[in-house]
């Protein structure tokens, strides 16, 4: 332990050095990181795919669509803009200041670290560091060591297309985690769960550094009974077992529909499940598999519950062996159910009951704030309902997770399910200070501002406080005079 903290203190004393000399703040070496990130993405997508493989079984298609391809968009999307964000901001300049300037000039924090997760290894690595790199800052990435290969890669490519003297990759479990988060970070992103997430801003406090919290929680699926219903079950199980076999954060964690509409939405689920991943979905290649044991022993806990294990209604599959879970859905589980108070953040999929529709808000808003919240409905009433009565991270109706495509949406979470957010320039944003600056000329001294005080000066100074412009030009013209 001694030796690890030692030597990441060593790194980042090194860095600090390096950002202290401007390496980082030139847009040319910002857009240099950036175009080597891109070509990093582009190069090297072979090796990315069969880390993921490695990692999680993930699927080609699943791994450039949600991983490799984003990456590229992020990049490009940043390069597009980076003179724009860079751009210091003009602002109006107030009457009591006048003459002068002013100006909003983003500068980057300084040097931050970006710890990172599992289920999408090299987007959540890659893609916060675009916005950090954008920023002008030095960079420390923690891959998650739970994905050891794409860590690994990881590890080896970033020096081969970024400049390795302010970009640096410290691969490790706890021990080397746990010396990072004592050193003093001018930012930190974590993205995870609220567990770590706590741990994290417990030593950010210690230095009060301001941190970025992706974490997650229960994604509510609220499916009302005029929709497409063919499409929607595609939408959901894309969204649900498409996305690494829910091992995502803004994956849906459970569905709310009426008791009437619920063997229509169950029936058009199952043709869809068959469709998509066959007979035996154990066997299927477009499944993930299970990041570990420990999450697969996890998830099989949830199933055995005897408060849900016999509301299955379809799937249920499972291997050890192959750290397998066949997509499984459950129907009116109890709300007190641990299913229902933790995330699930696998292939399990619970269905809640109501009478109407409309219940749902009420119980959406009994549970702590989502990272995602989505609606299936033709119904522009019952829209507008939702998004102003659900408070989540993000909101999406007549879809799932795709939301997150959008570079000009911000990614992140509220309450338990996140703090701060990124995706194209709220990346940016996120890791710079918007720093105020005004400038002054000499001329149009206001005496009534400097002792001695006197009621001529105060009368003057109520005045264009109040925007009076007699009172503004009697300051200007250095009123009262002599006094």
């Amino acid at each position: 332990m001694a030796a690890a903290a030692k030597s990441v203190e060593e790194e980042v004393a090194a860095l600090r050095g390096r950002f202290a000399a401007g390496r980082t703040r030139g847009a040319e070496w910002r857009a240099a990181q950036l175009r080597g990130l891109l070509r990093m993405a582009a190069e090297a997508e072979a090796e990315v795919c069969r880390a993921l493989h490695a990692d999680l079984a993930k699927p080609s298609t699943e791994s450039y669509v949600h991983e490799i391809a984003l990456v590229k968009s992020s990049c490009e999307f940043a390069l597009k803009n980076l003179k724009k964000w860079m751009k210091p901001q003009k602002v109006h300049a107030s009457l009591m200041t006048f003459p002068s300037t002013a100006r909003v000039t983003a500068e980057p924090l300084g040097v931050v670290l970006v710890i990172s997760a599992w289920n999408y290894p090299f987007l959540l690595s890659i893609d916060p560091i675009i916005g950090a790199i954008a920023a002008g800052n030095a960079v420390v990435l923690k891959p998650s060591e739970v994905a050891p290969a794409t860590s690994s890669l990881l590890a080896e490519l970033l020096p081969r297309y970024v400049d390795s003297t302010c970009i640096k990759v410290v691969e490790g479990g706890v021990t080397e985690t746990t010396a990072l988060l004592e050193q003093k970070w001018d930012k930190i992103f974590y993205t995870g769960n609220g567990k770590i997430g706590r741990i994290v801003m417990a030593s950010a406090a210690k230095h009060l550094t301001p941190v970025v919290l992706e974490l997650g929680g229960k994604c509510p699926v609220v499916v009302d009974s005029n929709v497409n219903l063919h499409v929607t079950a595609k939408r959901i199980a894309a969204g649900k077992w498409g996305c690494n076999n829910g091992q995502a954060c803004i994956s849906p964690d459970f569905i709310i529909t009426t008791k009437s509409f619920a063997p229509k939405l169950l029936e058009a689920l199952e043709k869809v499940l068959e469709k998509f991943y066959g007979k035996d979905p154990l066997r299927s290649s477009d499944l993930s598999r299970i990041v570990n044991s420990n999450h697969f022993n996890r998830l099989k806990r949830l199933m055995d519950d005897e408060s849900v294990s016999d509301k299955i209604v379809f799937g249920g599959q499972r291997s050890e062996h192959l750290l397998k879970i066949a997509p499984t859905i459950f129907m009116d589980v109890p709300l007190d159910s641990v299913i229902m108070k933790e995330e699930i953040f696998g292939p399990l999929l619970p269905i809640i009951t109501v009478d109407k529709i409309h219940e749902s808000l009420a119980l959406i808003n009994s549970m702590t704030k989502p990272l995602a919240a989505y609606l299936f409905t033709k119904d522009s009433k019952l829209q507008e309902q939702y998004v102003a009565a659900i408070s989540a991270g993000g909101m999406l109706v007549n879809d799932t997770a795709v939301h997150l495509t959008n570079q000009y949406l911000p990614f992140g979470g509220v309450g338990e399910s996140g703090m701060g957010a990124y995706h194209g320039s709220f990346s940016f944003e996120a890791f710079s200070h918007k720093k105020a600056v005004l400038v002054r000329g000499f001329a149009c001294e206001a005496a009534a501002r400097y002792p001695p005080y006197s009621m001529a000066k105060l009368k003057i100074l109520r005045g264009v406080l109040k925007g009076n412009l007699g009172a503004m030009i009697q300051a200007i013209l250095g009123f009262p005079r002599g006094k």
